[in-house]
């Protein structure tokens, strides 16, 4: 079987991506980190070409968070939802200011998943 996870290809572009989090990535990671929510997630995780925001290995859940660029690239964000989900991956999505404004019922929501 052909290794589609974390590819050594990607490494260097994850490693800048967590060195440059968006601030609701920061916000949000410092609820995730160290199993607060009773699971382990790591940042910026990749899956073949695909790079996501947070994922739990024990769950097979990917929390992407969305900023205004998303609304531009619809078609791609699809193409790569079906290829994650082809993985058997559950992705749930939060926009940018659900974290700004309603950080406790992200997290309710994603203790659902869990």
């Amino acid at each position: 079987m052909r290794e589609i996870h974390n590819l050594k290809t990607q490494k260097v572009i994850r490693k800048k991506l967590r060195s440059s989090a968006t601030p609701q990535e920061i916000i949000l990671w410092s609820r995730l980190k160290g199993k607060r929510l009773g699971c382990k997630f790591r940042r910026q995780q990749s899956f073949g070409k695909y790079i996501v925001d947070f994922y739990c290995p024990e769950k097979n859940l990917v929390i992407e968070l969305d900023g205004w660029q998303h609304k531009e690239q619809i078609e791609y964000d699809n193409e790569r939802s079906k290829f994650l989900e082809s993985l058997n991956l559950k992705i749930i999505r939060f926009w940018n200011n659900d974290i700004n404004n309603n950080l406790d019922s992200v997290i309710l929501e994603i203790e659902k998943y869990l």
